[in-house]
């Protein structure tokens, strides 16, 4: 179970966090949210789908696998990616919001929590958190950054995804797909952006969803698509490894 603590350089002046993938950290996930944010950097290397969940409510995913619990991009503790989305970088951390006396106002100004039950924290191997005088690590700048951006995506993603979902453009996609003649995937609840009711928008509509800022979101969430073959040829050239592995150990 999580256990978050407002971070500071005194409780937790030894933390560090260890920064390889596996399982064992909680990477073999067949998905992790996606921030419009991040969406120029995901779109090259990962389906970006949208998804609703029990409220009503959508958010963004990348896809990993096709499994629940397969990721695709890892491979013997690496993550085989250029870019690390930003669910999956932030590891430990998350932003909290702590009431301050700002220019005699008080405000709900943003401040980061770490999980000390998460398994990369510990305080013997991988990125310190802080400087031996107190000062925050680069590692921890760089988290700040990642989290930052994941705050901005929250709150401009919420808005977009209405705008999308009030026009029609968001529809549903089944993803089911042969491999070969004896594996099938089939994915489900997952939805994306109709191409063909974003070219029916009319102009106004149009020029709205560009003003906004979303245009550009309808548009990377389409080209990401074309990563789904990507994991697909990652999934077949793994099944085959499976198959040769069983065939050695029969003969």
């Amino acid at each position: 179970m999580a256990r978050y603590e407002l971070l500071n350089n005194v409780a937790h002046k030894d933390l560090r966090v260890a920064t390889g993938f596996g399982p064992r950290f909680g990477d073999d996930v067949g998905m992790v949210p996606a921030f419009p944010s991040e969406y120029a950097e995901l779109q090259r290397e990962y389906p970006i789908f949208f998804r609703k969940d029990g409220d009503g409510r959508w958010s963004s995913v990348a896809l990993l696998g096709f499994e629940q619990r397969e990721n695709l991009y890892l491979q013997d503790g690496r993550w085989n990616a250029s870019y690390l989305p930003g669910a999956a970088a932030k590891g430990p951390f998350l932003i909290g919001f702590q009431e301050q006396r700002i220019d005699g106002e008080l405000r709900q100004e943003p401040v980061i929590h770490v999980d000390l039950e998460h398994p990369r924290v510990n305080d013997v191997e991988g990125e310190p958190v802080f400087l031996p005088q107190g000062g925050n690590s680069p590692y921890l700048d760089h988290i700040a950054g990642i989290l930052r951006g994941i705050r901005d995506g929250t709150t401009f993603g919420a808005a977009m995804f209405a705008a999308f979902d009030a026009l029609g453009l968001i529809q549903p996609v089944q993803l089911a797909v042969a491999l070969d003649e004896r594996h099938r995937v089939d994915v489900s609840g997952l939805h994306s952006i109709d191409r063909d009711a974003l070219a029916a928008l009319d102009g106004p509509a149009l020029e709205r969803l560009n003003r906004a800022g979303y245009l550009e979101g309808a548009y990377l969430v389409l080209a990401s698509l074309h990563n789904v073959k990507r994991l697909m040829a990652e999934k077949q050239r793994r099944l085959r490894a499976q198959d040769a592995t069983l065939s050695d150990g029969r003969s």
